[in-house]
């Protein structure tokens, strides 16, 4: 029960890693928010595990500012945040990914932890203490080709992270991400291309450990950088990839 008495909000948590985060936060003793644009998958997964759901477009900053709102009106206090809802673009060339889908990268990838930032951080510097986890992705670390701008806007959540760290540790906030390899999500087509065979054969060859992320993965890590066993790490990206970007 490392999260005892804690309370956290998960974005995107109603599908993929963000499930298996708040499922994690949830059997440590969290109080969670499941936080997702998709009310009915936010809904169906609060009442799992006991949390509470809310409905947000993570890109909309009066949506955002909402949802601290509401996340602090239901819990008296915000402890955690995981910024976890993220999309990509198919597979292209880089000149040929439309504007309308590099726009949409980097106002889910990029411009939501802006926003959450700017509502939550004062309510966090106010009680001396907090935490905020990125999620991020290897592929800011060892870019895919044909991936260009998703690349680019996990590079972006990378140094955002670590920008955001030596700004806020002195006000006792950390801020970590999470680098996941590939895993069985709902991006995990539109990351191939296509979901063969074939195609997960070949992501699984540069993986080391030869599997992809799973959601469990993603839960455990979260939990440990949340907790308070990991007091003194902030500013890292910790790469949970079984070993790609070795």
């Amino acid at each position: 029960m490392r999260l005892r008495d804690k309370t956290a909000i998960v974005t995107g948590a109603g599908s993929g890693f963000g499930t298996g985060i708040a499922r994690k936060f949830a059997a440590e003793g969290a109080r969670v928010m499941v936080a997702d644009i998709n009310t009915d998958a936010a809904a169906k997964i609060a009442e799992e595990i006991g949390g509470k759901a809310h409905t947000v477009d993570v890109a909309d900053g009066a949506s955002v500012n909402a949802m601290i709102a509401a996340a602090q009106a239901s819990f008296g206090k915000v402890d955690i945040l995981v910024n976890n809802a993220g999309v990509t673009h198919l597979p292209a060339a880089m000149e040929d990914v439309t504007e309308e889908d590099f726009d949409r990268v980097f106002a889910v990838n990029c411009k939501a932890i802006y926003l959450a930032a700017r509502a939550s951080v004062p309510l966090m510097k106010t009680q001396g203490a907090g935490v905020i986890l990125n999620i991020s992705s290897t592929a800011g670390l060892s870019p895919r080709p044909r991936l260009n701008w998703y690349n680019a806007s996990k590079g972006w959540v990378n140094t955002a992270t670590k920008a955001m760290a030596v700004e806020l540790a002195p006000k006792g906030v950390r801020v970590n991400a999470l680098n996941p390899v590939a895993g069985e999500t709902p991006l995990l087509a539109s990351f191939m291309g296509e979901d063969t065979p074939e195609m997960r054969a070949k992501f699984l060859s540069s993986i080391p450990m030869g599997r992809f992320s799973t959601p469990e993965d993603m839960g455990n890590a979260a939990a440990f950088l949340c907790s308070d066993e990991a007091g003194l790490i902030t500013g890292i990206c910790m790469e949970v990839d079984g070993g790609r970007c070795i």
